[in-house]
């Protein structure tokens, strides 16, 4: 399934800079930046669970704030990219 995760972390301090760039090793450890602050993740249910918990584990919900959108297993018709970037196939395969 295709999940967009979206996060919003305080970066007024140092401590909050590193929550900061925690949350975003965890997405980028499953997933495609596809903005700063967004990233497509094409994982199972268990992958899910397991990605979500050290997300929610990581954040200070008081300041900081997670979002989470499932397209499922249809996400290709549900995708649209307009202008500079290109649209990339989580399902293809990996180039280095």
């Amino acid at each position: 399934m295709l999940v967009v995760v979206t996060y919003d972390v305080n970066t007024e301090t140092p401590v909050s800079r590193k929550r900061l760039r925690k949350v975003a090793q965890i997405c980028k450890n499953r997933g495609q930046r596809v903005q700063k602050s967004v990233f497509e993740c094409l994982v199972d249910p268990a992958q899910w669970a397991v990605m979500r918990q050290k997300l929610v584990d990581v954040i200070d919900t008081k300041q900081d704030s997670l979002r989470f959108y499932f397209l499922g297993s249809n996400w290709k018709n549900r995708v649209e990219q307009v202008g500079e970037n290109t649209i990339y196939d989580p399902e293809g395969p990996i180039v280095v």
